[in-house]
């Protein structure tokens, strides 16, 4: 990375000269702006076309005075198979909304500047700043690799970077320095990939440098030849990094392991690193769960991060912890609440904190007063609040419900009255005839009452007769709330005139970590009779036509798919399954994150000894295929590692050779989830017509 340090005086010299621009500048790609789309809508009618036309808000940031809100806009386009987000900006009442940027290079990552003078941003991982009133942008990074993340110090004079940074080396033609055209990549431990990608040497790092009259100047990496990611992979983001208040330290989140340890492992640490000193320093070593997403509290005498305690368990309760600093002693501040805590924020005064958790199967906002471990739920309702921030003497966070999608929404935290300010898709919204959904409560098999969410095609008909579909949710742990898929979009299922029945069945993590721990070493038992009580009770009722129902599901949904198709004796008449696991025993050995099977079965499958291992393995789907009998299509990605999609291809050569009716779907340059508008739109057409086929009479 010494090239990156001799690179950014030039760079930045080039940046403060010369790169400034007005609202957004001229846009070098106008003729292929990608930016609101003019979609057809036909009699009302949802389609997947019109999914992918909603605006998707993003990156929500309150400005330090609390007045102004900023967020970005994603907008698809399917012919160009692809996405754009600008910046817009608005007062925190709704008011003075504006866009900011109008450009075809993805803005993102949006943080106020602790002055709130500016708004940073990434556009094409360089790092910018935009005066929220004219527009006017000032190119701030000029390194060399592109940056994936940054934070300005509190008071503005460092800044620190997330740069992907090479450490070691297994490509072929690294190691092999005269065969540099070898296609190989050669690995000696775990884990090798990961989610969607071959390990390749580079990590996620830490860079800290100065800011000098609008110059980045000394930067230098905080985790200098560590083979570990900060923030970590996959998913991991600048949350998961902060400084305290005085700018003389840096907490940030890692897992410091690797091979073998590393993936079957769920221990990522706080670690402090001192600017002044440059030493780092671990702050949770008795802590064997997942400890992430630190925050100085603003007086700077404590910090809270989220902790599991269970090691190896990655759906453990997320608990908030607060540590004297610098003593360090530490607590759990969330012990009375029976859910795991997000989103935490600090008010200015140091003494309260509001989050959300799942309370019911739907992320509500919680305050939390510190002096007295008070947990109070402000908000309530069958909608998802995510993203809490605090602006003055109100809340800002995104807002979603099954038929809306993500708008931001100033809360009350008194009452809890949530008010829409965003509106990015209200005019599209007026334009659909859009399903109705309800929370119901189901009786199970041992007599609990579980949170089954039903929907309702639009315009409704009681004296009618519909065609019934069971969702068989993933996970098997998270929590089955309000939130708005653009993967598994039950308004467009509803849409398409079926009843979509989504049980909250065992596993599910919010209905209390008792409910979630249940699914654990119990595969294919109790989770399963929750789903078939939940689709029983609604086939009795007198507008299901209980001759066509079918089930679909996706990751754990599509293991439980193909073992109801082994013993759900005639009651459905077709499935699908997307990235499901249909052999346990192979899955165990393929999978990429081995702590996640290891816990779920409770051991290895050649430990014949292991009676809860063997238990486990015997629920496999794979082993009930002799009663196979229903048409099953079976979609699966090329690139998930989660899930290998030889687990899909075994299952439709199964039921090929079983001469059942079957169809397969190989997108091969997607991972677990399909993800681009043009793939998304063939397997949303290609799901519709094969459950029309069965259910549709």
């Amino acid at each position: 990375m010494k090239k990156v340090i001799a690179a950014i005086s030039m760079v930045t010299m080039f940046a403060c000269n010369g790169t400034e621009r007005q609202k957004g500048g001229e846009n070098p790609s106008a003729a292929s702006f990608t930016g609101k789309p003019d979609v057809k809508i036909e009699n009302g009618q949802m389609t997947p076309e019109v999914l992918w036309a909603f605006g998707r808000v993003g990156n929500v940031c309150v400005s330090p005075d609390g007045k102004r809100v900023a967020y970005t806009v994603t907008y698809y386009s399917i012919p160009e198979n692809k996405s754009n987000a600008d910046i817009y900006v608005m007062d925190t009442g709704g008011g003075n909304k504006k866009q900011l940027t109008k450009t075809d290079a993805r803005e993102g990552a949006l943080a106020w500047l602790p002055s709130g003078k500016a708004i940073a941003f990434l556009r094409a991982g360089i790092l910018w700043n935009i005066n929220p009133d004219n527009g006017k942008e000032t190119q701030v990074s000029g390194i060399e690799e592109p940056v994936d993340g940054f934070i300005y110090a509190p008071a503005e004079d460092k800044i620190l970077f997330v740069v992907s940074t090479k450490v070691e080396k297994y490509a072929g033609a690294e190691i092999h320095s005269d065969l540099d055209k070898a296609n190989v990549y050669i690995y000696d431990d775990l884990m090798y990939r990961h989610w969607d990608s071959w390990k390749d040497g580079n990590y996620n790092h830490i860079y800290v440098g100065d800011v000098r009259s609008g110059r980045v100047e000394a930067v230098e990496d905080i985790m200098p030849g560590e083979p570990y990611d900060a923030p970590m992979k996959p998913f991991g983001g600048t949350e998961e990094i902060t400084w305290s208040p005085d700018g003389k330290t840096i907490v940030y989140t890692c897992k410091k392991l690797t091979g073998k340890e590393y993936a079957f492992q769920t221990n990522s640490d706080l670690f402090a690193y001192d600017v002044e000193s440059k030493q780092t320093r671990l702050l949770t070593p008795d802590m064997p769960g997942g400890d992430f997403c630190p925050l100085f509290s603003p007086d700077g005498a404590k910090l809270l991060w989220l902790s599991m305690r269970r090691a190896g368990f990655e759906a453990d309760k997320e608990r908030i912890m607060v540590m004297d600093w610098p003593a360090g002693t530490k607590r759990d501040v969330s012990e009375a609440l029976d859910a795991s805590s997000g989103s935490v924020k600090w008010t200015a005064d140091s003494r309260n904190l509001y989050f959300t958790a799942p309370y019911k199967e739907a992320h509500q906002i919680y305050k939390l007063d510190l002096s007295n471990g008070d947990i109070r739920r402000i908000t309530d309702g069958n909608h998802d609040y995510q993203g809490v921030q605090i602006a003055g003497d109100v809340l800002i966070a995104s807002r979603t419900t099954f038929v809306n999608p993500a708008e931001i929404y100033r809360i009350n935290p008194v009452d809890g009255a949530g008010e829409e300010i965003s509106f990015v898709n209200r005019d599209l919204l007026d334009k659909i005839n859009v399903p109705s959904f309800e929370k119901r409560f189901v009786t199970t098999t041992d007599n609990k009452q579980m949170v089954t969410w039903v929907f309702y095609p639009p315009s409704f008909d009681e004296s009618k007769k519909y065609p019934v579909l069971l969702i068989c949710t993933g996970g098997p742990q998270g929590v089955l709330g309000p939130s708005f898929s653009y993967r598994w979009n039950y308004m467009l299922m509803a849409s398409q005139g079926y009843v979509v029945v989504v049980p909250a069945r065992r596993g599910t993590s919010g209905s209390g970590q008792e409910w979630c721990d249940a699914i654990s070493k119990n595969h294919g038992a109790q989770e399963e009779r929750d789903l078939l009580s939940a689709v029983d009770a609604i086939a009795k009722e007198p507008w299901a036509d209980e001759t066509c129902i079918g089930a679909t599901g996706a990751s754990y949904g599509g293991y439980s798919i193909f073992h109801l198709a082994g013993v759900h004796k005639g009651r459905f008449k077709a499935f699908l399954a997307h990235s499901g696991i249909f052999h346990m025993e192979f899955m165990y050995s393929t999978t990429e994150e081995m702590f996640f099977e290891n816990w779920e079965t409770g051991g290895a499958p050649w430990d014949k000894e292991n009676k809860v291992a063997q238990n486990s393995f015997s629920a496999s789907p794979h082993l009930l295929v002799k009663n196979w009998d229903t048409p099953i299509m079976i979609v699966h990605g090329e690139k998930d590692f989660r899930v290998p999609y030889s687990q899909g291809m075994a299952a439709f050569n199964t039921a090929q050779m079983l001469g059942v009716e079957s169809k397969l779907l190989i997108f091969t340059t997607e991972n677990h989830w399909v993800l681009s508008p043009q793939n998304a739109i063939v397997w949303q057409r290609e799901f519709f017509a094969w459950f029309d086929k069965y259910l549709k009479k």
